[in-house]
């Protein structure tokens, strides 16, 4: 007799000693919180983050200790007060005292007289001025108090950061309360009980706290970019988590209803485990497999993302194999649904979706042209893709260091975003160097928003220019700037220094290498992603051709979903209604992180539908009936999966970060669309049309075995319905 699968071992240890599989994952997630907040993460040095020209400049002012240091700006208001000033001198006295910083200028008066400008300059790198900055910032908010009648306001980069992180984490709060109340309501709909719709979200939420701990630990190995990592983890620990438990649950509560009763939990669970157990499976490998595509980037962003998900993916496979099947035990017939479930079933709930079904299959060809036309359309925008990195100019103004940013750089143009050109060059060739910088900085002359900045390090090897130049990071003459820059006139003049190395950064060039590096990444990793997403379907339903067909519905609905991203995000006329403003572009980070995340996550649909039309054509129904079967008895669920994840995704448009909303709307709608749409429409008349030939190259089989009780007949031996 053969060795029935992991997954019918795992839940029958699991329901056999319920409670050692309970304690043992409280222990589990406890000793993964606690280990991690004692051993601590491990964040990336600053050479992880650079690319292209860019990182090869700082790279190069890095080795000569040339970088320039990070800096704060304080800006006090109206000047012509007689207190400025003399706020002016206990800012610069109280903040020249602490121990991060390296040096304070003269306060300065803006050309129009109305602001004094005190500019400190911090001693460490950028990972290190975010430690620092808060005791700076305590000290001008002390001067800010005892001077209620001037406005004394901080922007700089590393404050900048704060208060962007600041409010990224209040967006996640605010994310957090409407996605449990929301998903537990949505689960309870779905279960008519407050115990089965509390399990998955209770599980969930274990895994993401598991998994938010082996990260941490995972980070001394990858380290951890942090921003929207966390909420990644969050994002699709959530989504998976639940939808996992939801396929468990719901096939346990199917082989019961089959037996009408005569099945005990635990032998429906067993039952369940061969099945949609294998599900889990299958959908986790999935996912795994897509995101591990972000690897290939070379990004520490990207990596960092596809550890975080697949440590949680991971995570939520165990619970749902392994400590589910005890809850749903010891829960017992309190998971059962109460009497408006039971009373919706018996009223023909459940025979919405067979009519449905059976409607497209009567004109499968018209269904599948007019659903696939739609796709086509929506996806139409996304030819007029617009990349680009957010940065000061697009962040949040209701972030208070925003709100000086803006009045800084409108009242000393000089202070916002620079050119910067670093050239390496032989101790020799030093006095050739300079001349040519002299020369660099007035021909670019007129551009210059202040007087160019050199620099030279102590052994004469490494010359810096500051250029400031009036125009925006992510902005098109930012980018026509830096173009005439790196084409024509460094070529000019740097450029014919014998042996000099020259390269150009700055806040324009780090945003146009960064777009350009993910622009020349995203084929490879689609491609790769692309090829193991028909493999893993291939390999599971032994199908080229549901594997060609499953790969290009993730195509297109995925091309369809981002069409509407770029119509929504990079145009005006949706501000309104999801609270943002545009900045005609669309975030950098958001084609990968999309196509990827969603490609993992459209598998959960898609393995969970075939699994269903697999199984009925193993009964023996040919393909048109097992499609029927097959939808109609997963729609329900994957109707409710699809529910959940988009209350858990949209949750994230509430968050203020443009980046985040944009990511959170496009996944939402992407959900939606892939099982509204190509679950329930396009895919069934699809395969109605294909026929027997979906099949290809595998033959018809035998329902595969399954556990059974003594004296009981399985289910599988005997049609559904």
């Amino acid at each position: 007799m053969t060795s029935p699968p992991l997954t019918v071992r795992a839940a029958r240890w699991s329901a056999r000693h319920p409670w050692r599989a309970i304690v043992g994952w409280v222990v589990f997630v406890a000793v993964c919180l606690g280990v991690s907040a004692v051993v601590g993460g491990k964040a990336p040095d600053n050479r992880d983050f650079l690319v292209g020209e860019a990182g090869r400049a700082e790279a190069l002012a890095m080795d000569a200790g040339m970088l320039p240091s990070p800096r704060e700006r304080v800006l006090i208001s109206p000047a012509d007060q007689p207190e400025a000033v003399a706020a002016a001198r206990e800012v610069t006295g109280r903040v020249r005292a602490l121990p991060g910083v390296a040096e304070v200028a003269s306060a300065q008066r803006s050309a129009d007289g109305g602001t004094l400008l005190v500019a400190i300059t911090l001693s460490g790198d950028i990972k290190q001025a975010k430690v620092d900055v808060g005791a700076v910032a305590a000290e001008v908010r002390a001067v800010a108090a005892a001077r209620p009648g001037l406005r004394i306001e901080q922007t700089g980069s590393a404050s900048n950061s704060l208060g962007v992180n600041k409010q990224l984490s209040d967006g996640l709060l605010r994310a957090e309360m409407i996605t449990l109340p929301v998903t537990l309501l949505i689960l309870f709909v779905v279960f008519g009980s407050i115990v089965a719709a509390g399990v998955p979200l209770l599980l969930a939420l274990s895994s993401v706290g598991a998994s938010m701990g082996l990260y941490t630990l995972a980070s001394h190995v990858f380290p951890d970019a942090g921003g929207a990592v966390a909420n990644v983890i969050l994002m699709i620990g959530l989504a998976v988590g639940v939808d996992y438990s939801l396929f468990y649950l719901k096939r346990a509560r199917e082989e019961r209803a089959r037996s009408r009763g005569e099945l005990t939990h635990r032998a429906a669970i067993e039952l369940a485990a061969a099945t949609a157990g294998r599900t889990v499976v299958v959908s986790g490998l999935a996912v795994l497999v897509a995101v591990a595509g972000l690897y290939l980037t070379g990004d520490i962003v990207f990596s960092s993302i596809a550890t975080g998900s697949i440590i949680v993916v991971l995570v939520s496979v165990a619970s749902s194999l392994t400590v589910l099947p005890a809850l749903l035990v010891v829960f017992g017939r309190r998971a059962d649904p109460g009497r408006v479930a039971r009373r919706w079933g018996r009223s023909g709930g459940g025979q919405v979706w067979p009519r449905m079904v059976r409607a497209v299959l009567r004109r499968p060809a018209v269904t599948l042209l007019v659903g696939v036309t739609a796709l086509v359309v929506m996806a139409l925008p996304a030819a007029g893709l617009r990349l680009k990195v957010e940065g000061n100019e697009t962040f949040s103004r209701a972030i208070p260091e925003m709100q000086a940013y803006d009045r800084l750089v409108a009242r000393f143009p000089a202070e916002g975003v620079s050119h910067l050109v670093v050239v390496r060059a032989s101790p020799a060739q030093a006095g050739a160097v300079s001349d040519a910088l002299v020369s660099l900085a007035g021909r670019v002359g007129a551009e210059l928003a202040g007087p160019a900045r050199p620099r030279v390090s102590a052994d004469g090897t490494v010359s810096t220019l500051e250029l400031p130049i009036a125009a925006a990071a992510s902005s098109q003459e930012g980018a026509a700037s830096l173009q005439r820059l790196r084409s024509g006139l460094v070529a000019d003049t740097v450029g014919r220094v014998p042996g000099a190395e020259v390269a150009v950064s700055g806040g324009v060039a780090r945003n146009v290498d960064y777009v350009g590096n993910q622009s020349a990444q995203l084929p490879w990793v689609l491609g790769f992603v692309l090829l193991l997403t028909f493999l893993t379907i291939l390999v599971a339903f032994r199908s080229v051709v549901l594997a060609v067909v499953g790969t290009g519905l993730n195509i297109l609905s995925a091309g369809a979903a981002f069409g509407v991203i770029v119509a929504v995000f990079q145009n005006t006329w949706a501000e309104g209604v999801l609270g943002f403003t545009s900045a005609g572009f669309v975030g950098a980070h958001l084609p990968l992180i999309f196509f990827v995340i969603l490609f993992g996550l459209s598998m959960d649909y898609q393995v969970f539908v075939l699994s269903r039309i697999k199984e009925a054509r193993d009964r023996g129904l040919g393909t048109r009936e097992a499609v029927v079967d097959g939808i109609s008895g997963s729609a329900n669920m994957v109707s409710s999966a699809a529910v959940v994840m988009v209350s858990v995704f949209a949750s994230f448009v509430f968050i203020d970060q443009l980046e985040m909303k944009q990511i959170g709307f496009g996944l939402a709608f992407a959900v939606l669309l892939d099982a509204a749409v190509v679950r329930i429409l396009i895919l069934p008349a699809l395969l109605a049309l294909l026929g027997e030939r979906t099949w290809w190259p595998s033959r018809r089989r035998r329902a595969v075995e399954r556990p059974e009780r003594p004296g009981f007949q399985s289910p599988a031996s005997t049609p559904s319905r």
